[in-house]
């Protein structure tokens, strides 16, 4: 399970809206519960470093993420997963993503039509990033 507090989920929700109609890509940092609970207390916006069209793909520059789990130890916290958003379709975790994924951390994918949040999702990738499982999520907006 993952839950998000609201500043977070804001945060994320307000990146993607900006970047409308391109995909954001950002770092979710926050507390593990146990070993199934994650809360995610902090929301860091990264530049969307995809050379190509931005509308259907992102890119994390490793540096960029480097830098953000450095922030998260500074405070305390742990790199939870990437968030990313997918501009007028449905929050799924395509092969593109499960391509580029990193089995330790949890995606989240927000679906924005017409520059607005429609759903969410949460997505594990198997050790093998052969497949990912859905993952139980809980925001502001309820639980998906």
């Amino acid at each position: 399970m993952i839950r998000i507090d609201e500043a977070a989920w804001e945060a994320m929700l307000e990146h993607a809206s900006q970047a409308y109609p391109n995909e954001c890509c950002g770092a979710m940092l926050g507390r593990v519960n146990g070993a199934n609970e994650k809360w995610v207390t902090r929301a860091v916006p990264l530049e969307n470093a995809f050379g190509g069209p931005q509308a259907a793909r992102y890119e994390i520059r490793p540096e960029d993420l480097l830098a953000a789990e450095k922030a998260a130890r500074a405070e305390g916290l742990t790199l939870i997963g990437i968030y990313h958003s997918h501009p007028d379709c449905d929050a799924y975790f395509s092969e593109t993503d499960l391509k580029h994924s990193c089995p330790w951390y949890l995606f989240v994918v927000l679906s924005i039509r017409e520059g607005r949040f429609d759903h969410a999702r949460c997505w594990k990738p198997d050790p093998d990033l052969m497949r990912a499982e859905r993952e139980p999520m809980m925001s502001p907006k309820g639980e998906f």
